[in-house]
């Protein structure tokens, strides 16, 4: 039964990713290749409208994909899978965190974890960079090069500092100006 499988999978990709929703993107992106539920392609624009709406980017894509799937009873199993292990996770370290914030075995699994997050993030970072920046049938024509430029401004402004909700709503615009004037340039 889809309900249960969308709990059951974002379920498993809650408990057992550190480090919040961009380190779920590799986790995320194998369950729903391996469920063949959505294509690569569409999972890109999954996590592009993810990204660009408000709220936690891991509760986003996990709504969005449950209800592509199920319709609303898919987006909230899916919603919920993910929610609860973060949820019923931070009752109990709440509780017990300070009792234990001295133990060389706690410090040692967070100084494990942290190094294993930002890796993490960097895998789905290439992964995805792949899909959007490379696409299979990808050409070096205009269409190649106006998304390295996007890419590239968007970064140099990342870096900056510039506010992110800025580069999102710029980057949509750059986006709608090439698909009204220049709709082959879209990738």
């Amino acid at each position: 039964m889809i309900f249960l499988d969308l709990f059951l999978t974002f379920f498993k990709i809650g408990l057992f990713t550190f480090g919040g929703g961009y380190a779920m993107l590799p986790l995320i992106q194998a369950e729903v290749e391996a469920h063949q539920w959505i294509a690569s392609a569409d999972l890109v624009n999954f996590i592009a409208v993810s990204e660009s709406t408000p709220g936690p980017f891991a509760v986003n894509i996990a709504t969005y994909v449950g209800m592509e799937l199920g319709g609303l009873p898919g987006a909230v199993c899916s919603t919920l899978g993910v929610v609860l292990p973060s949820f019923i996770i931070i009752l109990i370290v709440a509780k017990i965190y300070d009792r234990f914030r001295k133990n060389k075995a706690v410090a040692g699994c967070m100084t494990g974890l942290k190094p294993a997050t930002v890796g993490l993030i960097a895998a789905a970072v290439v992964s995805i960079g792949k899909t959007v920046l490379f696409p299979a049938a990808v050409t070096f024509g205009s269409a190649f090069w106006i998304s390295m430029a996007i890419f590239a401004v968007m970064a140099v402004l990342a870096f900056k500092k510039m506010n992110p909700i800025f580069i999102v709503c710029l980057s949509a615009a750059v986006g709608i100006l090439l698909g009204v004037f220049c709709p082959q340039w879209i990738v």
